[in-house]
């Protein structure tokens, strides 16, 4: 199965996610027992309401959340908080997935206010966070998740609208996203987008719960069969645009993964060869997943290398920079690509050939009921000239030997 959390448009928010999960048909009794079995573990705290409604925003029918509180406290400890969703989440018939994937939500958080403020993270008090609700969107999101069998999704995310403006806080006033919300994505891997307000679209238990969540982040949907799609509302209400988070759930049509890549080109005319192929190593070395140099005629009848790179979105800045210093090229093209890839494991073996042991790394897929494998051509390499034979000869002793073991 594969479950797609479409934040494009509304973003995110940890209500919006368990609306979006009870909206979709987690069991609504369930999540309201779990979150109840909670209040006791939280003094000062008594649940008034507790209840899920069928909305309209901006007419599209949704889920919200209903909650209403009494909470004597106004800030509480983050370690305070995680000891009790830790505690609910043991007394509460869910699996370890789900009890681990809620325990590092609320770390996620405390990581992110401790490197804000410099302190450590069992001193870490929260202000906005620092209210039941948090408990409820956490434990609530892996109880909603756990009865849909959802933590062995494929799960993705779409790009995240973080909304713009500035926002007000217990810290005074701060350009939007919040500190927190930038800290939890940073170096996560998912893309965010302004968005089309100037107002909060993402919170930071919503961020959270997403960077715990997501497997992959991607611009576009995959090829699936939908199978269901919910919607949950958030509490603000905005012109223009629902703010609703949407939730989709499948089954692959394929068994290849969908991919997102960034393609860069550039044409460079004069440079030499040895310029290119040092090029080539110290791209690689910064993460592209390939590089092709092929060559071409352009205005003029000029002949020119026309260089494709294949590259992630977290390293497209840097290897851009590279390709300008390197060749003194005056311009880079960007796009985005989809591809399909075959599923593939890197896996270590050890033979012994000559006498001699090795440990070799081979790639191996499975597809259509067939499988194949391929040995890491540096292995092949080294272990050919500690044999002093031929790579062509090394290749096909490694194959007979790993053969053996499969």
């Amino acid at each position: 199965m594969v479950l797609v959390i479409d934040s494009q448009v509304a973003g995110v928010s940890g209500d919006m996610l368990l609306c979006g999960l009870v909206n979709i048909g987690a069991n609504r009794s369930k999540i309201i027992d779990g979150i109840r079995s909670a209040e006791s573990l939280c003094k000062g705290v008594k649940i008034k309401k507790i209840d899920f409604l069928d909305v309209k925003k901006n007419s599209l029918q949704a889920t919200e959340l209903l909650l209403e509180i009494d909470d004597d406290t106004h800030e509480r400890k983050g370690i305070e908080i995680k000891e009790i969703i830790e505690k609910s989440a043991e007394k509460l018939k869910i699996s370890e997935s789900a009890k681990t994937f809620a325990v590092k939500t609320i770390e996620t958080l405390i990581h992110a206010e401790s490197k804000i403020h410099g302190e450590p993270e069992d001193s870490v008090y929260f202000h906005e966070a620092a209210s039941f609700d948090t408990v409820v969107d956490i434990l609530g999101t892996a109880i909603a998740l756990d009865d849909l069998d959802c933590f062995d999704d494929d799960i993705i995310v779409t790009p995240v609208a973080i909304g713009g403006g500035t926002v007000t806080f217990s810290h005074g006033i701060s350009s939007n996203p919040t500190y927190a919300v930038l800290e939890i994505f940073r170096e996560s891997g998912i893309i965010t987008a302004g968005g089309n307000v100037k107002d909060e679209l993402t919170t930071p238990t919503g961020a959270s719960i997403l960077v715990n969540l997501a497997k992959e982040c991607s611009e576009f949907y995959p090829s699936m069969k939908i199978q269901s799609v919910g919607y949950g509302a958030g509490q603000k209400d905005f012109e223009g645009f629902s703010n609703v988070l949407k939730i989709v759930r499948g089954v692959l049509s394929t068994q290849l993964q969908l991919d997102t890549v960034k393609i860069l080109e550039t044409n460079v005319d004069d440079v030499s060869g040895e310029v290119l192929g040092n090029m080539i190593e110290k791209i690689m070395a910064h993460g592209a997943k390939d590089v092709t140099i092929s060559s071409a005629i352009t205005k003029k009848g000029r002949p020119t290398n026309l260089v494709s790179v294949i590259c992630d979105s977290d390293t497209m800045n840097s290897i851009m920079d590279l390709l300008v210093t390197e060749t003194g090229t005056l311009g880079v093209r960007v796009r985005t690509s989809q591809r399909y890839i075959v599923p593939r494991s890197v896996k270590t073996v050890s033979v012994n050939i000559q006498g001699q042991s090795f440990d070799v790394r081979y790639k191996t897929r499975e597809l259509n009921n067939g499988s194949h494998f391929k040995i890491e051509s540096d292995d092949i390499k080294e272990i050919s000239g500690v044999l002093s034979i031929s790579f062509k000869e090394t290749e096909e002793l490694l194959n007979q030997e790993i053969r053996k073991k499969l």
